[in-house]
This record gives C-alpha cells, structure tokens and sequence, in this order.
C-alpha cells in the first residue's frame, strides 16, 4: 500500500472525516456557552430586577414621607399631644399603610420615636446605626434588610423579612426627622419577577436565535474545511503518486537501459579478456578483466541502487525476497549473511513496506560503518506485533552520543517516521560490540 493510501485511511477514520460529527461537537459545546451565558445573563437580569424593584419601594418611600407625612407634622407632635398623635395616626393608616407597608416610624435624630402605628413604641428611645443619621444629614433615601434582632424591630418579627425604607423630612422650624417604612420583601420579590418576567422571553428568544444562527455558519465552514482537507489529500495522493510513478519509470529505465548495457559491456570484455589472453602478452589481458570487473561493480552498485529506488521483489516475490536483495551487496563483499523470515509470515503491505525500509535504512548504517564479519536479519511476530531485528558483529557505537551525521540523521527520520505509524525503534550498541536495532509494528 502506498504512503498515500495509508494517509487517506487515516484521515478517513479521523473525526473530522465528516462533517457531522464535529457539528455535534459545535452544536453541543455551543449550546453549553449559550446555556452559561444565559444563566449568567439570567443573574444579571434578576439584579437589576431586583434593585429596580427596591428604586421602586424607594420611590413610594419618598412620596408617602414628603408628599404625606411632612404636610401632617406639627409641634404639637413633636410634643407628643395625643389628638395630633391620633390626626397623624389616621392619615398614616388611610394613605399609607396598605399592602406590602407594614409598619411606620418617625424618628428624630437623637433616637427617640416620634410616631409609630404600634403605639408601644411612641416615645421610646434607640440609638440610631450611624450610617442611617448620616443618610439623614445627606438627605438620601436609603433601603436595606430589615435587622429584626435589634430591640426596636421586635414588634415587626411577625412580619418575616421586611426591607426598610427611610428618608429625612422636615418638621416645622426646620428641625431634621426621619421617616421610615417597613415593606413586606416577597412584594420586593413579586414585583423582581413581574420585572423579570417581562424580558426573560426576549433574553431566552435571542439566546436561542444566537444558537441556532451560529449553527448554519458553523455547518458551512465545517463543509468547506473538509472540501479544502478533501482537497489536501488529493494533491498528496496525486504527489504521491507521481512521486511512486516516477521512481518505477527511473528504476525501469535504468534496468532496461544502462544496466543491461554495462553488463552486456561486462561480459564483451571478459570474452575480449580471454581471446587477448590466448593470443599474447598477458598485460593487455589484465586491463580488459580489470574493466570488466570494475562493470560488474558498477552493475551491483546499480542494482542496489534499483532496489533502493523501487523494490520490486517486495511486491512479486515478497518480504524475504527483498531483504534479500538488500543483504546482496554485503554478500558480495564477503560478509557472512542470514535471513531468519517465517515462510507463513503475512503482513498488510504497509507493514510489509515499513519493515523493509527499516531494514533497509539498519543495513545501510552497517554497510558504511559497522565493518561486520557477519549480519543477521530476522523478522517474526510476538504478542500482536511484527518484530525486525538486524544484528551485526560490527565495531558499534554509543547510541547516546550520536550527532548530527548521515547516521544518526536516517535513524531519526525513521524513527519519527515509525512514531507516525505507533511503532517503536531501539538500538542496542557499544564500542567492540556489534550492534542490535529492533523495530516494532502493531501487526496488520
């Protein structure tokens, strides 16, 4: 199989081989950031809600004090006189306290309740918190939590929860009060969600638009990244390809062309050779065998090259054929060779492919630099997996000091070439002691 197919299969089984399953992907993780943002926008929605609802408490705060509670006042209660008690009592119970209104107190700035709808409290003095009589002498309104512990709130614990609005007026003379009601705070959270009710649909509604706009887009960008990876790996198949085409035309041109002519030319000199030999002088004799030698050299060489362009024994005659073919040139110089590959060895052509480029690649190293005696190559199978492993009783290395030579450059292009493919490379080497490399492959 081809280096193009084996990227087309990987590509296939890849995720983003099609275009829906990352669109489940966008629409899921899409769907959680929108479902974040309008839990976030829902938080957000309800504070303001909620603050809108207590500007509104403020308000009626406001316009029941000064438009109320102001115009009523007098010295005479101011001085606590029970008929200006009772006039102001009865304007407060007519005009203000209604529902969610509970509870009414005047107070003046030394602590002491002018009015209160609960009479018990009329005249009694609490210390006022600090931040209320500076509320008063800026002349805000202010509201906040009721705190029902404190002594004076006693009679409001019936109540529940309240919110407690104040704001400074003036009695007659100028003199500074503060006005303060306590509203029922489930009115204040009625009215947050009447407020929050009426823009939830928008927020839910735009949200949900938000979402399914972005699916369209997202639908059409995954359809034209996979047309331009599709695309991709068709100009790598083609690269490819051509690449695979061009490399079986050289090799078969330099089979059918110059190497047979050098061994044509190979044998006419040793014949040539001979007929001088059996006619005269040696001298001449010895030129012509010594060419004829050197064109045989040549044709090795050439069929080492061939076989290193395009291994064609590889397809035809299979994998022990073609290490074979491999260990050739080693033979021819007299260095003892073995093959140890199972007769019912079957591999996917891949695999097959890989393991021969790594022997490949091993034999080259020992060819230029391990000086053998003897070179072993054997391919076999152990626990789900394909085993190479070339041997030589070479001068070795240290694996760990390899620099950046033609060595150690081919042992790292396959070894990363071999980590694309999940496979592993070891070197076993020292000085005086051969060398051992294994490659393994998951078997396919």
């Amino acid at each position: 199989m081809t280096l193009a197919r084996l990227v087309g299969r990987k590509s296939a089984g890849r995720p983003g081989g099609a275009v829906g399953r990352p669109m489940l992907w966008f629409a899921g993780a899409s769907l959680l950031a929108v479902t974040a943002l309008g839990f976030t926008a829902t938080a957000i929605l309800r504070r303001q809600a909620r603050g809108e609802a207590i500007r509104d408490a403020k308000e009626i705060t406001r316009l029941a004090g000064e438009g109320i509670a102001e115009p009523a006042l007098s010295q005479r209660l101011l001085a606590g006189d029970r008929a200006a008690l009772a006039s102001f009592d009865h304007a407060m119970h007519t005009r203000v306290l209604k529902d969610p209104v509970v509870r009414i107190k005047l107070w003046t700035l030394d602590g002491r309740i002018v009015y209160s709808d609960e009479r018990p409290l009329v005249g009694r003095r609490f210390a006022l918190e600090p931040e209320v009589v500076s509320a008063v002498r800026r002349r805000v309104v202010e509201a906040d939590v009721s705190d029902l512990t404190r002594p004076e709130n006693r009679y409001e614990r019936r109540f529940g929860k309240l919110l407690e609005v104040y704001l400074p007026i003036e009695a007659p003379g100028g003199r500074p009060l503060l006005f303060e009601d306590y509203v029922r705070f489930d009115a204040i959270s009625a009215s947050e969600q009447r407020l929050f009710s009426r823009f939830a649909p928008a927020l839910g509604a735009a949200l949900l638009l938000l979402w399914l706009v972005q699916l369209p887009l997202a639908w059409s960008l995954a359809r034209r990244l996979r047309q331009r990876q599709r695309e991709r790996e068709a100009l790598l198949q083609r690269a490819i390809d051509s690449s695979a085409l061009e490399r079986r035309r050289i090799a078969q041109h330099l089979h059918d062309g110059v190497v047979q002519e050098l061994a044509g030319v190979s044998y006419a000199l040793a014949a040539a050779g001979d007929r001088l030999e059996r006619a005269g002088p040696r001298a001449p004799a010895d030129v012509v065998r010594d060419a004829a030698a050197a064109t045989r050299r040549a044709v090795r060489e050439l069929r080492s090259l061939l076989i290193g362009i395009y291994p064609p024994s590889l397809q035809r005659s299979g994998l022990e054929a073609a290490v074979s073919d491999l260990l050739a040139p080693l033979s021819a110089r007299g260095i003892a060779v073995e093959t140890e590959i199972g007769d019912n060895l079957t591999l996917a052509p891949e695999t097959e492919e890989l393991i021969f480029r790594s022997a490949q690649e091993a034999l080259r190293n020992v060819a230029k630099h391990a000086d053998p005696s003897q070179v072993t190559v054997s391919v076999s199978r152990s626990n789900g997996s394909v085993v190479l492993a070339v041997h030589d009783d070479g001068r070795g290395f240290d694996p760990a000091a390899r620099t950046a030579d033609s060595q150690s450059l081919g042992l790292r292009l396959l070894e990363d070439l071999l980590e694309e493919h999940k496979g592993r490379l070891e070197i076993h080497s020292g000085a005086g002691r051969g060398t051992l490399v294994t490659v393994e492959l998951a078997a396919r």
